[in-house]
């Protein structure tokens, strides 16, 4: 499916993995809107050119259906959605402390699972109703973003592997069930990746986690997300699939 002249969707648009989607998808010809909490925003400034940001809550019925909105108002069908909001705060399901938060748990899961599911269905049924790409009924693709945690989630990792095996484990059955009216899902999972979270570490703390990855030993980066991201619009036959992006990754226990 051809990206120029398109609007795409793409979730935590301001800054790590969805800016760096969101400048790839403006270089390939689209339209970019980029949905993301106000304060994530007025971080950001102001929006690059072929951007417009959209403050707005992933969790939130009524600021997603806002957005889409828009973007019908703005007469350039949406033909791609990528899912990048998410957070990832870390806690044991026991520690010193006590037992796990259970309002911590059930935030991660909200955002990062619950809000990709909200904005995947909302995205969904306004693209349905978009005239076919091509003869075999193609209108779009949505693509969501795990993690290498959810198939190795290491400890600490409860809630934030709980969020991301699930929208690991909806690929699948999101792509069958949206098959129907010409809409592909597919997954990316990242594994450690160069983005502002990681910006306070220390060099050591960097090196201990580059020795980590087999090949190439280094973080990636959050344009090869974008790129991985670009490749799997365009491939039309690429549907219901994870693809990880890990270097050959394999979560050690801590």
């Amino acid at each position: 499916m051809d990206i120029q002249g398109t609007a795409a969707l793409i979730t935590g648009a301001a800054s790590g993995l969805g800016a760096a989607t969101a400048k790839r998808f403006v270089d390939a010809g689209a339209t970019v809107f980029g949905l993301d909490l106000a304060p994530s925003i007025e971080r950001a400034g102001e929006a690059p050119a072929g951007v417009t940001f959209i403050a707005g809550d992933v969790t939130n019925e009524d600021d997603v259906q806002a957005a889409l909105d828009k973007i019908g108002e703005s007469g350039i069908p949406l033909r791609a959605v990528v899912n990048c909001a998410g957070v990832g705060w870390a806690g044991r399901i026991l520690s010193k402390s006590g037992p796990h938060q259970l309002e911590l748990f059930r935030t991660v899961v909200n955002v990062n699972l619950i809000g990709t599911f909200n904005v995947m269905r909302l995205a969904a049924n306004a693209m349905q109703h978009l005239p076919t790409v091509d003869d075999h009924g193609q209108r779009g693709i949505i693509i969501n973003t795990a993690s290498v945690a959810a198939f190795e989630g290491q400890i600490g990792q409860i809630a934030y592997t709980a969020s991301k095996g699930g929208v690991h484990a909806m690929t699948i059955t999101a792509a069958r069930d949206l098959a129907q009216v010409g809409i592909r899902v597919n997954t990316i999972a990242p594994g450690t990746i160069d983005t502002p979270m990681l910006a306070g570490v220390t060099d050591e703390y960097r090196e201990n986690l580059e020795a980590g990855i087999p090949f190439p030993s280094r973080l990636g980066r959050p344009d090869e997300y974008a790129q991985l991201a670009q490749f799997l619009t365009e491939h039309d036959y690429i549907n219901g699939e994870t693809v990880r992006m890990d270097g050959a990754l394999r979560m050690a226990p801590r």
